[in-house]
């Protein structure tokens, strides 16, 4: 690495198949599932969203996690360190899953500041949402495991409900009151301009300082650079990305935008003259798969 490169400072890139995947209705085996997460190890990726502890009724494409992350941890070689595994729960049955298999290092919550987007996605009240909250909090520092706060529809949402920055920060100033560490906005519908994104992240900073703060981007190829500079240059060090931008979240609109492309935050913190460690020249194989995935599981045109 160049001295240019070390003298950068660092961003944390999550890599989110979970998020990828979950939408697509061919169930793409759990083996070839768990090879793929351990190419992205072999690439570089340190922060994998890998899994999620829902109801298969609702998302049947993780029903298998527990299989997928036993077959991931047994494939692992034992020269490397294992990497942060993400699992995503929506309730307490999801927790106690999430927290019962190995290898799951990090429990994601999605808390929805929508009221019409938290039902479609967990059917709760706000007071269930944050009564949720607080029990994921104590349970995963009393099992020593991360935790990272979503907030759902943070830059905006497509259902004529009210929205604005405070509500955001409102939702921000009660996460740090109750020590959450770590809280990623979600561009859920992404409908995100770069100017919202890089309001939402300077007010943050400004009443919320303390917090790590990320940023999960919805959206097209075309105005991903856009978004991802705005919330660097905002202060954002924390990016989550899908390669080739496949997937989105199935519960947020009719029409499902995809994950900002892995591939755009890598050149666009680059760019900016940011450190992500991770080499573009070692994404081969994985990206090979992932269009094995496109054509094969999504029906989807290989990415370019």
């Amino acid at each position: 690495m160049s001295a240019h490169a070390n003298a950068a400072e660092l961003v944390s890139v999550i890599e989110c198949p979970r998020d990828a995947w979950q939408g697509l209705t061919e169930m793409i085996p759990s083996a070839y599932k768990a090879a793929y997460l351990k190419e992205l190890v072999l690439a570089g990726f340190r922060h994998i969203d890998a899994v999620s502890f829902v109801s298969p009724k609702h998302v049947k494409q993780m029903a298998d996690s527990e299989e997928v992350m036993a077959k991931f941890n047994a494939s692992l070689p034992t020269n490397i360190e294992p990497p942060e595994i993400i699992g995503i729960v929506v309730n307490e049955k999801g927790l106690e899953r999430a927290l019962a298999t190995p290898g799951v290092t990090t429990i994601g919550y999605p808390y929805s500041i929508s009221a019409y987007f938290r039902r479609a996605n967990a059917n709760m009240s706000r007071g269930e949402s944050r009564a949720l909250v607080e029990t994921l909090n104590k349970e995963t520092k009393a099992a020593n495991r991360g935790l990272v706060i979503y907030i759902s529809m943070a830059f905006g949402n497509p259902y004529d409900e009210p929205w604005g920055p405070e509500l955001v920060e409102e939702t921000l100033e009660w996460l740090k009151d109750i020590r959450i560490k770590t809280v990623s906005l979600a561009d859920t519908a992404g409908n995100a301009t770069p100017e919202v994104v890089a309001d939402v992240f300077i007010r943050a900073n400004e009443h919320v300082a303390g917090l790590e703060l990320g940023a999960h981007l919805h959206g097209h190829p075309e105005n991903a650079e856009a978004k991802i500079l705005a919330a660097y240059q905002a202060g954002c060090r924390r990016f989550d990305g899908a390669l080739t931008g496949l997937g989105g979240c199935p519960f947020a609109a009719d029409e499902l935008v995809g994950n900002i492309r892995t591939e755009d935050i890598l050149v666009a913190v680059k760019k900016a003259g940011g450190d992500t460690g991770i080499e573009a020249s070692r994404l081969g194989k994985v990206l090979a798969m992932t269009n094995e995935i496109r054509t094969k599981y999504a029906h989807a045109p290989i990415a370019n």
